[in-house]
């Protein structure tokens, strides 16, 4: 696989678009921690709230650090933040608005993994950066692809099943695409990305491996269970 861009030029977007939107980042992981909170201590809003801060995620995705960023070096920059913002919209849709999201963790082994998953996102994946030598700003941070699509996934294991299948259709190409980019430049914090994506899509698409209930740890349940709604 041949890339038009080398790894410094690469890199270089990543300086520019931190740079850029300074402090949205801040704000992005502020809303992605509410979400994972609001995914655990319901209220009767919670589930379109977290639909709506995904799709948020996905549009920002798409339209600032794609088109408006990636393009500048990557011609298929403009279909990628085409396929992302139609990934915001159908979560707002499905979650937002139709109301067909329910979130929530479950004891099981689908529901540990997701909260690996979102640990990985908001911390592993940015510590295992620094380890690696990449310096802010020339580093990827939370609102760009691959740590917030495994936050996603990290999230849609959480999410009541069955998962609409039109969810994940984009997360887990950019799964695939992402873990080329650890390979051919050594982004090697994205091979979390690829291990995610596979991972979830087995949980999902074959319920059975998820269900088995972790030992030892409690279900959700009194002021931390669902409201109706």
């Amino acid at each position: 696989m041949t890339l038009p861009f080398d790894v410094a030029q690469f890199l270089a977007v990543f300086a520019r678009y931190n740079e850029a939107v300074w402090p949205a980042q801040v704000v992005l992981t502020v809303l992605a921690v509410a979400a994972v909170g609001l995914a655990l201590r319901a209220r009767a809003w919670s589930d379109r709230a977290v639909s709506g801060v995904l799709a948020l995620f996905w549009i920002w995705m798409g339209l600032v650090y794609h088109v408006a960023f990636f393009s500048a070096i990557n011609p298929a920059a403009t279909v990628f933040g085409a396929s992302f913002v139609l990934e915001g919209i159908a979560l707002a849709a499905l979650g937002g608005v139709a109301g067909r999201l329910r979130f929530r963790f479950r004891p099981s082994v689908q529901g540990g993994v997701g909260a690996v998953l979102l640990a990985y996102a908001l911390v592993g994946y940015p510590l295992l950066g620094v380890a690696l030598g990449h310096r802010y700003p020339a580093t990827p941070t939370f609102g760009l692809p691959c740590p917030t699509t495994i936050f996603t996934l990290g999230v849609l294991l959480w999410a009541e099943p069955p998962v609409p299948q039109t969810l994940l259709l984009v997360p887990l190409i950019w799964s695939a695409i992402g873990t080329s980019a650890a390979i051919l430049l050594g982004v090697r914090q994205d091979l979390g990305l690829g291990m995610a994506g596979l991972v979830t899509g087995l949980l999902i698409f074959v319920p059975r491996l998820g269900d088995a209930r972790l030992p030892g740890v409690p279900a959700v349940t009194g002021a931390w269970g669902r409201h109706p709604g």
